[in-house]
């Protein structure tokens, strides 16, 4: 039974994570990094095929390696967040801006201290 359930939350953030390769504002990596932690307890096979695959295999494979995020990846993230602080100060205003503000402090120099 647990099996089951680990493959289908990794089946769930797979699909979370197709969705994200064509939302800009959405993240593919690390729903795809759910994915392996959950295929690795329910269905190793899929685990590896996503290890595999042409696209999403590498910085899979440098995260679990080297805990590494690329340059390009780490600008992405940078500038998905900066986009939300924008789109919260324009929308919903002081105090509110300080909270994806103060994420995006913490969240952006975590991502930004990891290595290339």
């Amino acid at each position: 039974m647990r099996r089951h359930l680990w493959t289908g939350a990794g089946l769930a953030f797979v699909g979370i994570g197709a969705v994200g390769a064509f939302l800009p504002l959405l993240p593919t990596v690390p729903f795809l990094l759910l994915a392996l932690f959950c295929f690795a307890r329910g269905n190793p096979a899929w685990e590896q095929r996503l290890l595999d695959h042409p696209k999403w295999g590498p910085p899979l494979r440098q995260w679990r390696e080297r805990r590494a995020i690329p340059r390009r990846a780490k600008k992405a993230a940078l500038l998905a967040m900066a986009i939300s602080v924008a789109i919260t100060a324009a929308t919903a205003g002081w105090p509110w801006v300080l909270v994806p503000a103060l994420v995006m402090a913490l969240s952006g120099a975590w991502i930004w201290t990891r290595a290339e």
